[in-house]
């Protein structure tokens, strides 16, 4: 029997990298119905269409059904998959250039930028979630791709929802590790330790035999380049750090490289428009090349990989963001970390982990203090509790928390309506 799989937030850019994963899959994951919805009726109306001829070309044989109702979207589903952008990139942009006036790191993700980011989404992702709880199929499974990935799942959680959240940072570098190695990306299994966005290979293994060693002695100046970090400092830390690292080691490097005016949103945002145009080529039935510059490498991969182990109870092992329950003795059980799990038919399973490094520990342990006073604040709208995670944050600081704040409520004042003054 097939299953019904909603994608909310279907009229994104990264919709065909998600169609084409899944119909790679279509023996483990036979789908009667997938449905796009999203509230952007002629941005839906162009990336379903792409997805259409992209499906006829493939000879899929399930249906394709584009909405922007979100009860028929949502009724009888299995798998309901978030991938929104509340604010869109425009919000991004301010997520990205207000911190700076406040002399702090502007990320979409992380830091005071990650923050507004979360405090725009994690309701809306709650509302939609408990919809879903009403409407899908008892025991559907909720997977978020939408960012700040950490907190938005930790939320989910908390709320009871049976959510798994998913980043595509470990199977970029695993994929890579696979083509250094000249070997199949399954047969590369990485050590991966910490939280989305503030994570650490710490070991590679190739058929079973940790490579790390011989990584950080012939490699390293390679990793250096790619993640824009001083090879010494690679080598330091006897780890493979995530790009995101870098925001917490070299913070003013970081912060001076802003202050040139350069941004990400507004790439993306040509990025997106220039795709946005080709999609409407009704000759066009595959994804574009330029939609591997959109940020989403290995997107289709991860997402469709960790589905269909949902589906078929495969028991293979993926990185994805979960319940501690015991397996960092570092963080409390129910802290949500980014991990290897075994995925089956019941879930992720995480795999028992050695304690992190003492500087590592230090820094996922502030990190996740912040994220759990950024869920409270973004469920209660207490402008308290907002300042004490920004206060808590690593990126930011007291010092510039509660102006800051401010500055970021008074940026969006439609999204951020819970926190207006009583």
């Amino acid at each position: 029997m097939g299953t019904k799989i909603t994608v909310v937030g279907g009229g994104s850019t990264y919709t065909p990298e998600l169609v084409e994963g899944f119909v790679r899959r279509a023996d483990r994951l036979p789908i009667d119905e997938l449905v796009l919805l999203d509230t952007d009726a002629e941005r839906l109306e162009v990336v379903g269409g792409l997805a259409q001829r992209m499906l006829d070309r493939l000879d899929w044989v399930g249906r394709l059904r584009l909405t922007g109702d979100r009860d028929s979207a949502l009724d009888g589903a299995d798998f309901v998959l978030f991938q929104l952008r509340v604010g869109g990139q425009a919000a991004r942009l301010v997520d990205e250039t207000l911190p700076l006036r406040f002399d702090v790191i502007g990320q979409e993700t992380t830091g005071a930028g990650g923050f507004a980011k979360a405090m725009r989404t994690v309701p809306v992702v709650l509302e939609l979630a408990e919809l879903a709880n009403r409407r899908a199929a008892p025991n559907a499974w909720i997977v978020d791709f939408t960012n700040p990935v950490g907190i938005v799942t930790q939320a989910l959680i908390d709320d009871g929802h049976r959510a798994i959240g998913l980043c595509n940072v470990a199977i970029n570098l695993q994929r890579h590790m696979a083509t250094l190695f000249e070997v199949d990306p399954d047969r590369v299994q990485l050590e991966h330790v910490g939280l989305n966005h503030l994570s650490w290979e710490r070991a590679v293994f190739v058929d079973g035999v940790d490579r790390m060693p011989e990584i950080l002695e012939r490699h390293a100046e390679m990793l250096a380049e790619d993640f824009r970090m001083p090879v010494d400092m690679i080598r330091t830390i006897a780890a493979i750090p995530s790009y995101y690292i870098r925001y917490y080691y070299l913070t003013r490097t970081v912060l001076e490289e802003q202050r040139a005016g350069h941004t990400r949103a507004r790439d993306v945002m040509d990025i997106e428009a220039r795709l946005l145009e080709m999609y409407r080529d009704q000759s066009l039935a595959e994804k574009p090349a330029l939609l591997d510059s959109r940020g989403g490498a290995f997107y289709s991969e991860a997402a469709a990989q960790l589905i269909a182990s949902l589906h078929d109870g495969a028991g293979d092992i993926q990185v994805v963001d979960i319940r501690n329950d015991g397996a960092l003795p570092d963080l409390p059980d129910s802290a949500v970390v980014e991990i290897a799990a075994r995925i089956d038919r019941d879930g992720a399973h995480p795999l028992p982990l050695a304690p992190l490094a003492p500087e590592q520990r230090g820094l996922v342990q502030a990190v996740k203090a912040y994220e759990e006073l950024a869920v409270a604040a973004a469920r209660t709208g207490d402008r308290t509790l907002a300042v004490r995670a920004l206060s808590a944050n690593p990126l930011v600081g007291a010092e510039v928390a509660r102006p800051l704040l401010e500055a970021i409520l008074e940026a969006d004042p439609a999204h951020m309506e819970r926190f207006a003054p009583v």
